[in-house]
This record gives C-alpha cells, sequence and structure tokens, in this order.
C-alpha cells in the first residue's frame, strides 16, 4: 500500500539556491520515512507547476488550481512561500487554501531580515500548523510575533566523496601553484562580493564565483570585477563542462562567505564537510553557527588567513568536519522530521 502525499510547496524548486537544496533534502527525507512527495512551484523540475507562485508572477493563481496541485496530500510543506514576500498575492492564497489542514511552514528567511521587506506583517498561523526556522534566531523573533516555531537546522551530507581536484583546476583553468578562493554563493548585495574580492586581491589569488548575478545585481558585479586586480572565474561550469559541488571545494584551497546577512549559509557548514579552510564575514547567524564548535578565520584578517594557506593546519580542518559531522549530518533528518509531525500528532500509517 501507497505511504501517504507530502506536497512540497515554494515560488521554485530544483535550482541551486537555498530554499531549493534545503527542500530537496527534505523530500528524501520524507521518503525514507515512507512518505511520497510531490512538489509543487511556481518554476523549476517539478511534479505540478502552477505558474502563478513564481517569484516574477504578474497574476496570482486561483484557489482552485492551488487546490489541484495538493489534491491528496495528507502534509503541505511551504517552503518560504509564506515566509518572504516576493509574490504577496501567491502566498495569500497559498494560506487561505490552507487553513484548518496540516501544514509546515519552513522558514528560511523572514520579512525584518530584509531592509526593503521590514514593514510586512510577520507569517501568517493557523492551529493546524507547524512553523519551522533553521535558526534560534528566527525562532525567538517569530516568538516574539506570538508564533511558536520549531528550529530543524539544514544539514549535509557529511560523508560526500571528494571531488577531483586536479581536473577541476584544469578545467578553470589556474596552475597547480595558484591559490584559488571560491565563493560558492549567487551574486547578490548581502552576499558582500566586495569583500571576496578584497580578500583575493590581498592573497595574490585567483577568485571564482559560482553562482549568477540575480536581483538587478548584474551590472553592480560587472563593474566591480573590471576593477578588481584578482584573476576571476565565473560560473560552476568553466571550459563548458559540468562541475559539481564537491569538484569545486576541491578544487579550491580556502572558501569565503562575507555576506551581511543569511538564514544559514550553507557554504559555512560545506566547507567543513569538504574540509577547507573557510574565511567568514559577521552576519548574526554565523555567531550561532560557530557556537557548535567551529574555528574560522574572520574575513578580515588577512594575515591569519596567508598563514593557513601557507601552512595548512590539518587539524583544525579535521576539527570543522568533526562538529559537522556530529551536528549537521542529513543521516539525522529523518529522525528529526519524524520528532516533528509527531509533536502535532502526525505519524505515519
Amino acid at each position: 500500500m501507497p505511504g501517504p502525499l507530502v506536497a512540497i510547496v515554494s515560488f521554485r524548486l530544483g535550482a541551486a539556491d537555498g530554499v531549493s537544496v534545503e527542500a530537496a533534502k527534505w523530500a528524501g527525507a520524507f521518503e525514507q520515512l515512507g512518505w511520497r512527495v510531490r512538489t509543487v512551484a511556481g518554476e523549476g523540475p517539478v511534479d505540478r507547476v502552477v505558474p502563478g507562485l513564481a517569484m516574477s508572477a504578474v497574476t496570482a493563481p486561483g484557489a482552485d488550481e492551488v487546490e489541484a496541485a495538493l489534491e491528496g496530500a495528507e502534509l503541505v510543506v511551504v517552503e518560504n512561500l509564506c515566509s518572504l514576500p516576493l509574490n504577496p498575492a501567491a502566498s495569500e492564497v497559498v494560506g487561505t487554501v490552507l487553513r484548518g489542514r496540516p501544514a509546515v511552514l519552513h522558514h528560511h528567511d523572514l520579512p525584518w531580515q530584509r531592509p526593503r521587506y521590514a514593514h510586512h506583517p510577520p507569517p501568517p498561523d493557523d492551529p493546524a500548523w507547524l512553523h519551522v526556522t533553521i535558526n534560534d534566531l528566527s525562532r525567538a523573533e517569530l516568538a516574539g510575533r506570538g508564533i511558536s516555531a520549531h528550529v530543524v537546522r539544514n544539514t549535509f551530507d557529511t560523508e560526500a566523496a571528494p571531488g577531483d581536484r586536479h581536473r577541476t583546476r584544469a578545467l578553470l583553468p589556474v596552475g597547480g601553484d595558484t591559490t584559488v578562493v571560491l565563493q560558492p554563493t549567487r551574486a547578490i548585495p548581502r552576499k558582500n562580493i566586495p569583500g571576496g574580492l578584497v580578500l583575493a586581491e590581498a592573497l595574490g589569488a585567483t577568485y571564482w564565483l559560482l553562482g549568477p548575478a540575480e536581483d538587478g545585481y548584474g551590472p553592480d558585479l560587472e563593474r566591480l570585477l573590471a576593477a578588481t586586480a584578482a584573476p576571476v572565474v565565473r560560473g560552476a561550469a568553466p571550459g563548458g563542462r559540468r562541475v559539481s559541488m564537491a569538484d569545486a571545494y576541491a578544487a579550491c584551497d580556502l572558501v569565503v562567505l562575507g555576506s551581511t546577512w543569511e538564514g544559514f549559509g550553507n557554504p559555512a557548514v560545506e566547507s567543513a564537510v569538504h574540509r577547507r579552510p573557510l574565511a567568514i564575514g559577521p552576519y548574526p547567524v554565523a555567531a550561532e553557527l560557530a557556537a557548535f564548535g567551529f574555528r574560522w578565520f574572520a574575513l578580515d584578517d588577512v594575515a591569519a588567513v596567508a598563514a593557513q594557506l601557507r601552512r595548512p593546519d590539518a587539524a583544525l580542518l579535521e576539527h570543522n568536519h568533526k562538529v559537522a559531522r556530529r551536528h549537521f549530518s542529513s543521516r539525522d533528518l529523518p529522525a528529526r522530521i519524524e520528532r516533528l509531525l509527531a509533536s502535532a500528532g502526525w505519524t505515519v500509517s
């Protein structure tokens, strides 16, 4: 007999953004627990496309469209669609359709955490729903607005096989002695591309920006890259060949995450999984993650970073990997989700 059906809903799914990445991990965890999974989004390689859910949609989806996409689902997981007002009309429709039915609102970001959305109200709430945040900061901020939430932090394949360093560096192409600073993010204002470039210049390193420019940041990025003295590599497929995230981490010598804001900041843990040193900016949730025991370098501490690159501290990298494995392993996600559902009395029959 087939298991119960969970629908995972968002603006977009199947992309390289953090929400899509974590939604895919949740989908895998549900499948391990015996659930069938249906993905629903405004765009992306999903099971049900509802165009009005997309961030860029100019027309709200009809309630009947959303109802049809969710038909048969015993549980709905809403990935950030009711968290950030990127398409308020779509968020309103989804919230209305879900009233009174079991749903998990999985919050990666909240309106007041982005200056341009600070005037928007908190996410909707309903007695039939569970709210889940990916950090303690958001949980406390929701509590201050009368919404109780659980914390389920992002998880990672901490036993991932290493990528191919030599092949990937040949594709970039960079020489064997070239220092490569990897920024494995998109290019948007809060990712602090200037901070990564400044560090790469100071180290005499090649700067590799993995993600594309979004949110109208393209012209600013072009000006920054034209002005930098650091050699620059852009994109996840240099030389026209596909490069995996494991390959990218293997090919670099240092990971940089200079962001001014992240709901989580996956590279903070991914760098540990792949045993690479990390230079990190002081975004608020970074302190929360560091409290688990990670040993990172401050973005502006060029001397300490340079010393690590001259004489790599293998013990530091192994320590960070153990912290990641102990606290952030994807192996633990199914059990965490099972406990979450049990707290609401939702169980797989």
